[in-house]
């Protein structure tokens, strides 16, 4: 098989893109996701099955404001660092690092989900990223449940992106775990505002479980 050059790639990406989003052949689109999975270097880090479902997803969405797709992959311990924001357009893995789960959701690994109010779980779907604010966690971004039945009480149980001091490696070092949240994706604070910045204003997040 033919190998094409990075610049090549890169020059081609949006009518690829295309091409997929119109309902391109499976085999065409297995082609492209396998090169976008091996160019950002997941192989070990996230399950390629996982991250077609992410991309599946990222092109489902319409009305994108961003090609950022952030991968939230709640099947992984939060020993671990399960997040990722991609940069799609320049095929370049921005961040990856961790990221809290919601307090009735598990101790270690997140093993419930909901959609309820006041339930303090974690909510796995397709999001849109809204606008940021100042709230009682500090700079803070709003999230937007596109998945029906799995997060579109988003809004109402104010599930948003947030910095904190327990989604930290030093936690982590200091208790074996992270902290939990009331079910929102709490990350590094020293991280939380450069990658809210990153993936404001209408990018794709894509909760896996």
């Amino acid at each position: 098989m033919t190998t094409l050059p990075g610049k090549q790639w890169g020059l081609l990406w949006p009518q690829l893109l295309l091409l997929v989003s119109l309902g391109w052949s499976g085999k065409a689109a297995a082609s492209i996701d396998t090169h976008l999975y091996q160019q950002l270097g997941l192989a070990g880090k996230l399950d390629r099955q996982t991250f077609q479902k992410a991309f599946i997803s990222y092109q489902s969405v319409g009305n994108k404001q961003k090609s950022i797709l952030t991968i939230i992959d709640y099947s992984k311990p939060s020993t671990q660092r399960r997040l990722f924001v991609i940069d799609m357009k320049r095929q370049k893995l921005l961040y990856h690092t961790w990221v809290s789960h919601g307090r009735n959701s598990g101790e270690l690994d997140a093993e419930r989900f909901s959609n309820q109010l006041n339930s303090r779980q974690s909510s796995l779907g397709v999001y849109r990223t809204a606008e940021t604010y100042q709230g009682k966690h500090g700079y803070s971004l709003r999230l937007d449940g596109l998945s029906p039945g799995k997060n579109c009480n988003a809004r109402k149980r104010a599930i948003v992106v947030h910095g904190a001091a327990y989604a930290s490696p030093t936690h982590l070092r200091k208790y074996d775990k992270l902290g939990r949240s009331w079910g929102c994706p709490a990350l590094p604070k020293e991280q939380a505002r450069a990658i809210i910045d990153t993936i404001k204003g209408g990018s794709v997040i894509y909760a896996h479980g």
